[in-house]
């Protein structure tokens, strides 16, 4: 539960910081606007002017022509100026918030899916990656071992405290052999078995849901595009922004969709060998302690006939 926790506000930091991280935002340098300001005013001034006129001075010629875009750059500079200012202050100019919010209210739960599927693969990862290294196959067929040779107390000894899950069914089994060797196998296996299989339910979910979600986005995203079909000043920025929105909402629901579909198929596929191995070492187990008391039983039925006919002679 800890590892959880802390996955979980890992994933929460790394998201927000995805989305607090913003791009720096194209300068334009004051000469070239006042150049690009002035550019249209020279060709303008020239066809009017004599070529040439010997009574001109060149300076005087050109004081005409750049005198009218000087006057004019700040009125020309100042509403384009503004418009290229992102409205949302440091975090409106990211591209990530930016399609968040034209994504449309969807998009919340979309992200609220996101960060969940997030945080159970990261745990999952955690879990197998330390599973990986619990193994003790060594053991194991040191176990097996022990018991062939008929020293299940040597068996159980190697088996105790081991982390392995396969260990740790084998020693619940040794030591309930006597009660209900089977049933004590299989109550061992099962919590294993469920413990490799935890929030597997929780990514089957949202395999199915992001999708969905994604859907629910495109239908809210058209129906905002056709509400503003009658008004004819709005309907153009209206129904491209709704459009927008439809596909935005489709795209991360997708997205989430198809990042959570691998690593669930992958832990689903663990689980699967984990549930052979278990039982296959279950059955070895049985094998091999049915064998024993079958020897045991054996050599006990033989023993006393022979000494019943001893005595009598």
């Amino acid at each position: 539960m800890k590892t959880l926790l802390t996955t979980c506000l890992c994933s929460v930091a790394l998201v927000v910081t995805s989305l607090a991280q913003s791009p720096a935002a194209p300068q334009t340098s004051p000469a070239a606007g006042a150049a690009a300001a002035t550019s249209p005013a020279v060709p303008a001034t020239s066809p009017g002017a004599p070529a040439g006129s010997p009574g001109e001075s060149p300076a005087a010629t050109a004081a005409p022509a750049t005198s009218p875009a000087t006057a004019t750059s700040p009125a020309a500079e100042g509403p384009s100026a503004a418009a290229a200012q992102p409205s949302g202050g440091l975090l409106g100019s990211n591209w990530l918030i930016d399609k968040f919010h034209r994504g449309g209210p969807v998009m919340w739960p979309i992200l609220l899916v996101s960060i969940v599927g997030l945080t159970v693969v990261i745990e999952r990862i955690f879990w197998w990656g330390g599973r990986w290294f619990r193994r003790d196959p060594k053991r194991i067929e040191k176990v097996f071992t022990a018991i062939e040779n008929g020293d299940t107390t040597e068996a159980s000894r190697l088996s105790r405290g081991s982390r392995d899950p396969v260990l740790r069914m084998m020693w619940n089994g040794l030591n309930h052999q006597h009660a209900s060797l089977q049933g004590a196998l299989q109550v061992a296996a099962g919590i294993e078995i469920k413990r490799a299989g935890r929030f597997l339910v929780v990514m089957d979910t949202l395999v199915t849901l992001a999708p969905l979600l994604g859907l629910l986005g495109t239908i809210t995203g058209l129906i905002k595009s056709f509400s503003f079909l009658g008004n004819e000043e709005l309907a153009v920025q209206a129904v491209t922004g709704g459009i927008a929105e439809a596909l935005i909402a489709t795209a991360c629901g997708l997205g989430i969709a198809i990042f959570a579909l691998i690593p669930f198929n992958f832990f689903t596929s663990r689980v699967a060998n984990l549930e052979f191995e278990l039982q296959t070492a279950a059955t070895n187990l049985e094998v091999m302690l049915g064998a024993q008391t079958a020897a045991r039983d054996f050599e006990f039925t033989g023993q006393t006939p022979a000494s019943g006919k001893g005595s009598s002679i």
